[in-house]
């Protein structure tokens, strides 16, 4: 038992020597030594706030009429798109997962103060520095078709005459004799786009019979622009039951990417987006995507592992994470959103520090 004890606080301190001497990379489920002090390096995420405008067209009810009265091709089924309207990049960082190190400040008067300038610096984090705190997702109001009742002036009735004919008896027999009858029927959509196309021109003609002084009435100053005004706005109003009426609104969604330097294709789904459902994640495979693309000067990312550039220094030695400034592009279906250079830490490499060298 005492040789176990023996063996035990050799192998204690042997430990604590080899933390002195350098800090020690633990893998992901290892377990982390006491008494140290343990820090991971950092990584750039990137977040994203998209703004999508969205557009719904709901055709007239006179829609296809609209050629044969007015002489104007109008769409005759309801519509919806999304279209991206901004686009905005904030990078952030946090701790790489992926990366613990532990290391021993004991020892050395400069090492607690050396460590301390390389976390306030970001090239190590001691915890995790998400500040951004953002985690929203906005979806657009929701808007019903257009509803065109309230621009209906025609009457949806009509009165339509008819003869029947009865049969009386006379001295030379029985004649047919012609009876005329009125009743209240049902306008077709064609008799009501048709007076309604009658009402548009009848507000032009009398637009042009105020504007050249043609009326019995005379307009000035503020007046004929209030009267010119209510005659555009009617004319809109009865324009739109034959070309229908556009709602836009937006959506704004957050989405982020988390860069991969293990991977040797740095393209990435960013989000989504589709006509129907408008911003999507990118998971959901019912929208197109959206692509973002990080590129070096020579365009292609190398793999980067847990190799180390630097050696090890008499009185301690710290790792850190020097970020590489790389291309970001974002694009949509071939069409480029957004083109910046970016730094990206885990893009760099892990290089060394000694503890023991006073920095001013």
């Amino acid at each position: 038992m005492k040789i176990n004890c023996y063996k035990l606080a050799a192998m204690v301190l042997a430990f604590a020597a080899s933390f002195n001497a350098r800090g020690q990379i633990f893998s992901k489920g290892e377990q982390l030594p006491d008494g140290v002090v343990v820090y991971s390096l950092p990584r750039t995420v990137v977040s994203l706030k998209v703004t999508a405008e969205r557009e719904y067209f709901t055709a007239g009810p006179y829609a296809e009429y609209a050629e044969k009265y007015l002489g104007v091709k109008a769409g005759l089924q309801d519509k919806q798109t999304y279209n991206i309207k901004s686009l905005e990049v904030e990078p952030f960082s946090e701790i790489d997962p992926a990366y613990k190190i532990a290391l021993s400040l004991r020892g050395s008067k400069t090492a607690a103060l050396n460590f301390l300038n390389f976390s306030t610096q970001g090239l190590v984090a001691a915890g995790d520095p998400y500040e951004t705190g953002v985690a929203k997702w906005r979806f657009p109001a929701t808007e019903a078709k257009s509803d065109f009742s309230g621009n209906i002036l025609v009457s949806n009735l009509g009165r339509r005459s008819s003869v029947l004919y009865k049969s009386e008896k006379t001295a030379d027999g029985f004649k047919k004799v012609p009876v005329r009858q009125s009743q209240i029927v049902e306008k077709s959509l064609d008799e009501k786009a048709s007076e309604t196309a009658d009402l548009i021109f009848k507000l032009r003609q009398k637009r042009i019979d105020i504007i050249t002084g043609n009326t019995d009435a005379t307009y000035s100053g503020q007046a004929m622009g209030a009267v010119l005004s209510e005659i555009d706005k009617l004319e809109k109003q009865y324009m739109s039951l034959f070309i229908g009426e556009t709602v836009k609104n937006e959506q704004t969604a957050y989405f982020e990417v988390v860069p991969d330097q293990s991977r040797s294709n740095q393209i990435y789904i960013a989000f989504r987006i589709s006509d129907k459902d408008g911003l999507l994640p990118a998971d959901n495979l019912s929208g197109r995507p959206v692509i973002m693309e990080f590129s070096a000067k020579d365009g292609k990312i190398s793999a980067a592992g847990q190799n180390v550039s630097g050696e090890s220094f008499k009185g301690g030695t710290i790792y850190y994470r020097q970020p590489e400034v790389v291309s970001l592009k974002i694009s949509d279906n071939r069409r480029i959103l957004l083109n910046l250079r970016l730094p990206v830490y885990q893009f760099g490499k892990m290089l060394s520090f000694p503890l023991n060298i006073a920095v001013k």
